[in-house]
């Protein structure tokens, strides 16, 4: 018997025990790559999950700090003449100073920007707004396009100024449209605008954007230097780096009433006022992250307080892109 099964397995051809080991080889490697590919597919998933939930956690963290902002404008309506401050219940300021609230699963940073200490594109002055645009790194001949482009954008005639436009050179663009001539609504209307880009106003990786420092709300030509951030004093005429980091280190403690506190020189006397901000409306841009994490979701409203306890959201955007 051992040599009759001695005789049958003598008589397979070696050949075909090779292919035989080949195929089972190429079985085990195909099963190999799809548990590695089940393995990578399944991996990304949970990764993809966790950036989700994260992502949805940022969210929620930066839409409560426009709330926690809210109520402090209500605080800050209330309380903003105190003379005494008590411990924990500092009056917030209005100025773009950031605040970071922590929490046990991340923290988000809020700031509140008062509309009257950035410059109108509607009332504001042409200087303060080329100034604005070259300090940002708009060269000074670009700067002369937009601002002059921005005057005969919203007026009402259909007159030339030396680097502007009107609606002739808007018709002929590949998608034409036509001059407003009337008053910007928002500002993202002036990505419409000839010589405007959104890396100017929105900034990108290498330099900020000039809308944080833009609004149609102050309705003002002139700007509140207890609200200005030091980009926009800097736009001012004759305000200097050095001046501006004073003026901000002297309203941390006070109000600045009259511009003999600070000495500012007269040819800045057309473009500012001081006292305390009267306005009504406020930027929050509040950015939520996650526990370790340095980007975030950024959300910005503009608020109108209409009461002690009401308010208006003029604007609301989520995502908004930050410039800090």
């Amino acid at each position: 018997m051992r040599n009759k099964i001695k005789e049958y397995y003598s008589e397979i051809p070696v050949q075909e025990n090779g292919i035989a080991l080949i195929i089972v080889l190429w079985i085990l490697t195909i099963l190999m790559v799809l548990a590695l590919s089940f393995s990578y597919a399944a991996r990304t998933e949970i990764y993809s999950t966790i950036a989700f939930r994260e992502s949805i956690e940022e969210k929620f963290l930066a839409e409560a700090g426009i709330q926690r902002a809210i109520t402090e404008l209500f605080y800050h309506q209330m309380y903003k003449d105190q003379t005494i401050e008590l411990e924990g219940l500092d009056v917030w300021k209005t100025d773009n100073t950031p605040y970071d609230i922590q929490t046990g699963g991340g923290a988000c940073t809020i700031r509140i920007m008062d509309e009257m200490g950035k410059v109108d594109i509607n009332a504001g002055s042409e200087v303060v707004l080329k100034n604005l645009f070259v300090n940002s790194g708009v060269q000074p001949e670009q700067a002369d396009i937009i601002v002059d482009s921005m005057m005969d954008w919203k007026d009402p005639d259909d007159l030339h100024r030396l680097n502007g436009a009107e609606s002739d050179y808007y018709m002929s663009l590949p998608v034409p449209y036509k001059a407003k001539d009337a008053n910007f609504d928002t500002l993202e209307e002036l990505l419409l605008v000839k010589g405007m880009s959104p890396e100017i106003l929105y900034g990108n990786n290498e330099k900020a954007g000039v809308i944080d420092f833009l609004t149609v709300n102050s309705r003002q030509r002139r700007i509140n230097i207890n609200a200005a951030p030091r980009e926009v004093l800097m736009a001012v005429p004759g305000i200097t780096p050095e001046l501006a980091d004073t003026i901000i280190n002297l309203r941390q403690n006070s109000i600045i009433d009259s511009p003999q506190m600070i000495a500012l020189p007269p040819e800045s006397l057309n473009y500012i006022i001081t006292g305390e901000p009267t306005s009504a409306t406020f930027t929050v841009t509040s950015t939520g992250r996650s526990k370790n994490k340095k980007g975030g979701y950024t959300v910005r409203a503009v608020i109108n307080i209409t009461g002690q306890d009401n308010y208006r959201i003029l604007s609301y955007k989520s995502p908004a892109t930050t410039n800090k």
